[in-house]
């Protein structure tokens, strides 16, 4: 003990000198990770500066002048400082090695609970600068223990069982970095106890910086070991890629230059639509990473035997004749000679090949049946016709998204596997903003650039999606002169408008078949007529510009921001200082908003959009119209529900018991034109109970058009759908939809087997829904898509009148 109080000083000067020097060594370390970095610096400058003011309060302690009494006082603030923080370092290392290298996801609630005393124990010491808790000085200024001294001892020694026993319980690391661990823990407890029995010898602080050094010794040598087989394994891998990628680069290079050359006006971004729409299907099918990547590009090169096609036949206005037609036949085996050169990449030719297959066995080349197609070339089937038909062509514009998804579930086992079919239907179903379609290239956003009107309405812009994330349009415009019995002076219109397919419409059947409605235009003349909203608001400032001359060759510069929130549109229209705002309370906060540029002999350019990727607030635009609530009337067991859009709210959960009755009554909006404009029901798991909530894992969803989907792995269904007499037809049931009926589930429940029994106007639906997931907490929630949900009441079972008021 003599020879520690004798040398100890130089002991600490050698000690806090290594650990600064480690604390160099960590900062240009370029293996570690930066949290890892973080740590271990943190550790060594702690250890560092701990010693250091050790060794000044020794140093300083009994010196009454000025500086020493302030040094003391300093360093031994310093001391049970460092103290606290090289503990709180070394839990963030702790928590990095689990969360890196043993790859765990949840932290245990220990190494919280440390960090928390780490906070505590800091706190104690400043609260002890003031109290002498911990200790205080005498007129001598030499140090002596305060009444609550063991405190400082007994938060670390807590800390130090802590992660002792994390370290003991999760055994993730080799030998060597846990036996530095484990070092870290008992060491430092073991020199505590000697310290609170012995004064005089820094047995805690020099114990600590020890085992500083210990830790980076241990990282050093595992860094050494991991970088060894990591630049043995990389050198390996880069030989073998390097080789696979020249190859492969190679010969997908000659095989896409090939279909360059096949330009098919009429198709142009068709192959990428298609492998964006594959790649979706594979990834909802459960397809691993490897695999939605071969169907990518699988899909990408799926038409390349067009190549082999005459140009006159492959860009042909009009139908086909049976002998051109004949040929366009032969580009899946033309592709597939073409593609299966690249023998280390097989899957490219079986997209080609087989993509105009049929599930039920009509197609060609080779007819195959059902699951004898590749799955690759099951996936492509449905991306193809589904792009195809959502693209314009030669003699027809694109289909609406109702009517293509019809044509997809009417050829579920007779052209396409009903499994991806469905995924593709579920897909169609999440696409409320229509964004998976064909969109004009080289132009931003979607946007015709110019835009040259004659008659009113002649020619017009593309329309942009107004929506809560503020769109701003700057363009120019010019309005020329024309003679038509009288001297017509011409004027450029802002068209406000909803459309299946976001576009303009003026022909009646397509406005019908596209479900148009229009808001109304704004002229930049000044003439506003919205007479598609229930109320507005317009505000002008500045000096309006003058006429042009009568040349008509003034072009005239112009900026719209626009910004949709719920049933309320705003709109500011600037041009030369002169402003005009505009809020419109729209019909219902359903429809979507769309602005198209059009007018009457002029010019019009679009030279850019911008779009804000953030969301306003809810009360970014005053209110200028009560909202209309469809969800009035009785309010049961739960609070009425309205749902605008797809799945836009839900009611809480409710437990899944054997026995159960839900009933409600439902309607859908008047807005509402799509068969799955109806009610659903969720069937999830949540630590609250709550759809989206914590730990949230869906199950299934079930529409009330019969239509279930399985939501996650792990999940079995079977559903069941019959049409009763009192059905009619498709149209007939939205009819009654849209007047409101009365619907109860019936619920059975056997472990985590459920079978489900509704019926809305008159199709019975009855879904079997096995769970593997380990959990009996499963939920139901009501939710939909434009529909409104009211009197909702829960009958538990062995009970008639009697409800459940308090449910989830």
């Amino acid at each position: 003990m003599e020879f520690l109080r004798e040398h100890q000083m130089d002991i600490m000067m050698v000690l806090s000198g290594i650990c600064g020097n480690l604390a160099f060594f960590v900062y240009i370390n370029k293996i570690l990770s930066v949290r890892r970095k973080i740590a271990l610096m943190s550790m060594e400058l702690g250890a560092m500066f701990l010693l250091m003011a050790d060794r000044c309060n020794y140093l300083y302690r009994g010196s009454a002048d000025t500086t020493g009494y302030r040094m003391v006082r300093i360093s031994n603030f310093m001391v049970f400082f460092l103290t606290v923080f090289m503990i709180f370092t070394f839990n963030l290392y702790l928590k990095d090695l689990y969360a890196d290298e043993g790859e765990m996801e949840q932290m245990p609630k220990r190494l919280k609970i440390v960090d928390f005393l780490c906070v505590l124990g800091a706190a104690l010491v400043i609260y002890s600068q003031f109290t002498g808790l911990y200790y205080y000085f005498d007129e001598s200024n030499l140090y002596h223990r305060g009444g609550g001294f063991y405190i400082c001892y007994l938060i670390p020694a807590v800390i130090w069982v802590l992660q002792l026993s994390v370290i003991l319980q999760y055994r993730s690391f080799d030998r060597k970095i846990r036996l530095s661990l484990i070092i870290f823990s008992v060491f430092p407890m073991i020199a505590s106890v000697a310290q609170s029995y012995i004064e005089g010898i820094s047995f805690t602080n020099m114990t600590l910086a020890g085992v500083v050094i210990l830790i980076y010794i241990f990282a050093l040598f595992r860094m050494n070991e991991s970088m060894e087989r990591a630049r043995q394994l990389e050198i390996n891998i880069l030989k073998e890629e390097k080789k696979n990628s020249r190859m492969i680069f190679e010969q997908t290079a000659q095989a896409l230059a090939s279909a360059i050359d096949a330009k098919d006006k009429y198709t142009h971004g068709h192959s990428m639509r298609v492998a964006e729409y594959s790649r979706k299907i594979a990834e909802e099918a459960g397809k691993n990473e490897k695999e939605c990547e071969e169907i990518y590009f699988a899909a990408l090169l799926h038409d390349v035997g067009k190549i082999g096609i005459p140009d006159r036949i492959i860009n042909k206005e009009g139908k086909l004749t049976a002998e051109e037609f004949s040929k366009v036949k032969d580009h899946p085996a033309i592709g597939q000679k073409i593609l299966s050169s690249i023998g280390r990449l097989p899957y490219l030719s079986i997209g080609a090949h087989f993509h105009h297959e049929r599930y039920d066995g009509t197609g060609y080349p080779e007819g195959l049946k059902g699951e004898d197609i590749p799955a690759i070339a099951r996936i492509i089937a449905v991306a193809d016709a589904y792009d195809a038909m959502t693209s314009k062509r030669s003699y027809r514009d694109p289909l609406a998204q109702q009517r293509v998804r019809e044509e997809i579930v009417e050829g579920m086992e007779s052209q396409f596997d009903p499994v991806y079919a469905g995924i593709m239907v579920r897909l169609i179903d999440a696409d409320t903003k229509y964004l998976m379609k064909e969109r004009e290239e080289g132009r931003q956003s979607g946007w015709k650039s110019e835009v040259n009107c004659n008659e009113y309405r002649s020619d017009y812009s593309e329309g942009v999606l107004l929506t809560d994330r503020p769109v701003k349009i700057v363009f120019r415009c010019r309005e020329l002169n024309a003679l038509s019995g009288e001297r017509r002076k011409g004027r450029a219109d802002i068209v406000l408008y909803d459309a299946l397919d976001g576009r303009l419409h003026t022909d009646e059947n397509k406005q019908q078949e596209m479900s148009y409605y229009e808001y109304g235009t704004i002229g930049l003349d000044g003439q506003i007529g919205l007479e598609g909203v229930r109320k507005t608001q317009i505000r002008e400032s500045g000096e309006r510009r003058r006429a042009g001359s009568a040349s008509g060759n003034e072009v005239r510069s112009c900026e719209l921001e626009a910004v949709k929130v719920g049933d309320h549109l705003k709109l500011r229209l600037s041009e030369n200082g002169f402003i005009t705002e505009i809020i419109a309370a729209l019909p219902d906060g359903v429809r979507y908003a769309y602005a198209a540029l059009t007018g009457e002999f002029c010019n019009v350019w679009i030279d850019r959009i911008e779009k804000e990727e953030t969301p306003v607030e809810e009360g970014t635009i005053p209110r200028i119209a009560p909202k209309i609530n469809f969800a009035e009337g009785p309010e049961g067991d739960l609070p009425n529900l309205q749902i605008d859009g797809w799945r836009t709210a839900s009611t809480k959960g409710i437990p899944v018991v054997n026995g159960m009755k839900v009933s409600f009554h439902a309607k859908s909006l008047p807005m509402a034109r799509l068969v799955w404009h109806c009610p659903f029901i969720t069937l999830f798991h949540a630590d609250e109970g709550l759809v989206g909530g914590r730990n949230f894992r869906e199950y299934a969803l079930m529409r009330l058009d019969g239509e279930c989907w399985q939501m996650c792995e792990g999940v079995q269904k079977k559903t069941q759908v019959s049409k009763l007499e009192s059905f009619e037809n498709w149209t007939d049931w939205k009819k009654r939809n849209k007047e409101g009926y009365d619907c109860e589930i019936e619920i059975r429940r056997e472990g985590s087997r459920m079978v489900f029994c509704m019926e809305d106007c008159g199709i019975f639906i009855r879904n079997i829904i096995s769970v593997t997931a380990d959990t009996d907490e499963i939920y139901m929630a009501l939710t939909g898509d434009q529909c409104a949900i009211t009197n909702i009441r829960i009958q538990l079972p062995g009970t008639e009148a009697k409800t459940m008021t308090d449910v989830g």
